[in-house]
């Protein structure tokens, strides 16, 4: 019996079952796969200051980051991009690095360093989901972070304060959006009909934006632009985390990897043939089993011979 999976997050607001980026892709894709996880909010506990989130809690095991959780999970056989072809694969790593380097730099700016957004959304949200006294510290310690990994990731020479990395970072973000835009099209999902972890990748970024009350916000306002992407996210909340609609069945992969499934498939083939060989051996005249003559009696031998 497989062990339970524990998923400690950031609990939800603003219709989202978390309001943190890397938990809801990890929450995502546990709907997409049909992983099974009790999911246990750090809200109003000593965890909003001590704890890396998202992790999963599996047994003996502590995963942290939502590329490894989807790792693990992948490895407890709950995959979600089992019938993406090679070239799909490498599509989504593609489209993740690109979220990673276009579009977070955004989303920190817009959430932790804008000052308007900072101090009437973001700030009073963390505070009060943070016990006292972490209530001072905790949306401190993100914003610094959010800061400091702008500057790191975007603020090379000449760029080195955040007012010139500004103007860089949204016209990055903004060119990320459209091409997610383009790429999704009039699809509901981005490889077929069934979710993956790019979509959930694409709805733990998004969503936050879609869905925030952004007193200021000129990325939110771009996205508004683009129907397909707001919709792409409505869509998942309302089949995947909605009470009214429950979550359909993942893949028909609950038993079985893609290898694992081929392999079948081709041993069940393989004993086909084999039985199609031995039935026309059976039916071929050639192939008929020799029977002796029967052994002359005893009276037709006496009769044959001379006197």
């Amino acid at each position: 019996m497989a062990a339970a999976m524990e998923l400690r997050c950031w609990g939800g607001d603003w219709g989202l079952p978390s309001v943190h980026t890397e938990s809801l892709i990890v929450l995502a894709y546990t709907k997409f796969s049909g992983a099974k996880v009790t999911v246990s909010p750090i809200d109003w506990t000593w965890k909003t200051l001590t704890a890396t989130v998202p992790e999963l809690l599996c047994g003996d095991s502590a995963v942290q980051e939502p590329t490894q959780i989807l790792n693990f999970l992948r490895k407890q056989r709950f995959n979600a991009d089992y019938e993406l072809t090679a070239r799909q694969g490498a599509d989504t790593m593609a489209y993740i690095a690109l979220l990673e380097e276009k579009l977070r730099p955004a989303l920190l700016h817009t959430f932790w360093v804008d000052a308007e957004n900072y101090a009437n959304l973001t700030r009073p949200w963390f505070a009060s989901r943070s016990p006292f006294p972490l209530n001072f510290l905790v949306p401190c310690r993100h914003a610094n972070t959010a800061l400091s990994r702008i500057l790191l990731t975007k603020g090379e020479a000449p760029l080195h304060r955040i007012t010139e990395v500004e103007g860089k970072i949204y016209s990055d973000a903004k060119e990320c959006l459209n091409l997610l835009s383009y790429r999704l099209g009039t699809a509901n999902y981005f490889f077929g009909n069934s979710p993956t972890s790019l979509d959930a990748f694409v709805f733990g970024f998004v969503a936050p934006l879609h869905k925030a009350s952004l007193p200021s916000s000129p990325l939110q306002s771009h996205l508004r632009q683009l129907d397909n992407l707001m919709g792409f996210c409505d869509t998942i909340l309302a089949i995947y985390f909605s009470s009214d609609h429950p979550c359909p069945p993942p893949p028909v992969q609950e038993t079985m990897d893609a290898n694992l499934q081929k392999l079948t498939q081709l041993v069940n083939k393989e004993s086909n043939l084999i039985e199609k060989m031995d039935d026309n051996l059976r039916s071929s005249p050639q192939h008929k089993p020799h029977r002796p003559d029967p052994k002359p009696s005893l009276a037709s031998e006496k009769s044959s011979t001379p006197a």
